[in-house]
């Protein structure tokens, strides 16, 4: 027996998602109504009834009762059905696959993506919308006014649903179909790559190993899927590939400091292919015995040898783009294939409003996101595959080829890009925001113009200053303030932003280029070429003295 009831309530403060959600410790989504004043607010800012909803996560705790919260809360606004992954398991590219694919009017996933899980760390709700893409702005911002105002909560008083048993349930006035979690987006990989291809590369190749780390997140189940039940890995070829709720008490954040179990064994087994996702599997991280490949370098790379993906050998690539801090390599490949090359804010929508226009194929984020237009979210797996498709078909032309030939065949073509960011996170906000608000000055008034700054590798000269600001060339919305810009002569260039991902405090990022095509440099680490720049910018930024932090978190 179920009937509807309502529950009175007051807004909470702070509850403005943004790009990625609401993320706050799970202790605040604990407390009374939070959870179900922010769900209330996301219905009453769409329009829910008659809906069709996409529902799961990456498995991090506090998700299950949340489903149910927001089953009851769905089925009390009216929604006409949910599709939730088993288990309340969906990774945020499969949702994306999800919403496309069965034509839903938008999702709900539970993540916090590469942040930390478990009692005393991250939790999140955000909402997608029908192009199975992050809600723009417009939708973000009516979910905040909702909260703000909030009196009530609507629910559904009814038993929970049951998450773990495949097929189609009644709840209420709603549809339940609680469906596999990994095989539609398994179905999406096989239409997209060679695996046929890939397959023979490796099986005729044994001493071309693979290692993925699942780092304990969502995308294990996914990983198994693809390369041991299609492309007959062995079962060694997968490690922390099961999802847990406090991803094993790890970050799951794919990159050198937290994917170090990914690093260690490569290394050390001398593999020659390895590769991590994070928490919710949007994100990925290339690496092989002494090869690392920046974020950067692998979406310029991947967009360089396109022709060797089906997808793209069939519908062709119709333009690139990068978020504004990732380095410039992808533009290269642009220009020399002739191809439009953008350049958004951080922020996956933004690369969507591109793709929904037909103007945009392959795009990324340095901060270990890739993707294309398959779906509207950055995806891990399509990197990771995008890979493996072009290693095989560079080994059918030259056998022998490997990560560190790859990377240097594209460095010969097209110069290298040394790349790097450094993130202080969790410092105090009040530096961090006088850190921002001293560029700014520096930049409204032109004060660093033509300054000469010293290094330990050569003399750096400020050519330009700026805070970034981007116009939507499709519909002509104007993002402000996106972070500030040091450019220098010699075509290097330094940007810091503040992040919104973390969950309390601020997190400070400091990304740091240089080109070159001097072709003795290729090979060189690249903190070694990037040494003096660093010095600069963190000399011209006062950063060490706003943040009160002499050494990065985390350096990517």
């Amino acid at each position: 027996m179920s009937e509807l009831a309502e529950f009175l309530t007051m807004p909470f403060e702070g509850q403005k998602p943004g790009t990625s959600g609401l993320r706050k410790r799970v202790k605040i989504f604990q407390q009374h109504n939070y959870t179900e004043n922010f769900v209330q607010a996301i219905f009453d800012a769409t329009s829910p009834k008659g809906a069709t909803l996409v529902l799961g996560g990456d498995g991090r705790y506090f998700s299950q009762p949340t489903v149910q919260t927001i089953l009851k809360i769905g089925a009390a606004n009216g929604v006409a059905r949910f599709i939730v992954g088993k288990d309340a398991i969906l990774s945020t590219p499969a949702a994306s696959n999800v919403i496309r694919k069965y034509k839903a009017d938008g999702g709900i996933l539970l993540t916090a993506s590469h942040n930390p899980g478990g009692p005393d760390n991250d939790f999140g709700i955000k909402y997608n919308v029908a192009n199975g893409g992050p809600a723009p702005e417009s939708v973000t911002d009516k979910i905040y006014e909702m909260t703000k105002s909030i009196t009530s909560y609507r629910v559904l008083t009814a038993p929970e649903v049951s998450l773990s048993k495949i097929g189609e349930f009644t709840y209420g006035p709603t549809k339940v179909s609680i469906i596999d979690s990994v095989a539609d987006y398994v179905d999406l990989l096989s239409s997209i790559f060679d695996f046929p291809l890939i397959k023979s590369f490796l099986t005729s190749t044994p001493s071309f190993r693979v290692l993925f780390d699942g780092l304990h997140g969502v995308t294990g189940p996914y990983a198994r899927a693809i390369l041991l039940d299609t492309l007959k890995l062995p079962e060694t070829s997968v490690q922390n590939a099961v999802p847990l709720p406090d991803f094993g008490g790890g970050h799951p954040d794919p990159n050198l400091t937290y994917a170090h179990s990914l690093v260690e064994v490569v290394e050390r087994e001398n593999i020659a292919f390895g590769a991590a996702s994070d928490g919710d599997g949007d994100r990925n991280m290339i690496y092989g015995k002494g090869a690392f490949v920046t974020p950067s370098d692998s979406v310029a790379i991947i967009a360089d040898w396109a022709e060797v993906i089906p997808y793209f050998k069939k519908g062709g690539v119709k333009g690139l783009a990068r978020s504004m801090p990732t380095s410039e390599a992808i533009d290269h490949v642009a220009k020399k294939k002739g191809l439009e090359v953008f350049e958004v804010p951080t922020g996956w929508k933004f690369f969507g409003n591109l793709m929904d226009a037909g103007r945009l194929s392959i795009c990324g984020e340095e901060s270990f996101g890739t993707g294309s237009d398959h779906v509207r979210e950055k995806d891990g797996l399509w990197a990771i595959v995008a890979w493996l498709n072009i290693l095989a078909a560079a080994n059918k032309e030259t056998p022998g080829t490997g990560i560190n030939e790859i990377l240097q065949r594209h460095y010969r073509i097209y110069g290298r890009s040394f790349f790097s960011r450094y993130d202080y996170e969790e410092v105090d906000s009040a530096g961090a925001q006088a850190l921002v608000d001293a560029l700014n000055k520096h930049i409204s008034e032109q004060s660093l113009l033509n300054t000469r700054h010293a290094s330990s590798t050569g003399e750096f000269v400020v050519s330009a200053t700026s805070n970034f600001t981007y116009t939507d060339p499709i519909d002509g919305s104007v993002s402000r303030n996106q972070g500030q810009i040091v450019q220098f002569t010699d075509g290097s260039r330094v940007v810091f932003r503040l992040s919104g991902t973390g969950s309390q405090g601020a997190t400070v990022r400091m990304y740091v280029e240089r080109y070159t095509k001097d072709e003795t440099q290729y090979a060189k680490p690249t903190a070694e070429g990037l040494q003096g720049l660093i010095e600069v910018a963190l000399k011209i930024s006062k950063l060490t003295e706003f943040t009160k932090r002499s050494e990065p978190t985390v350096i990517t």
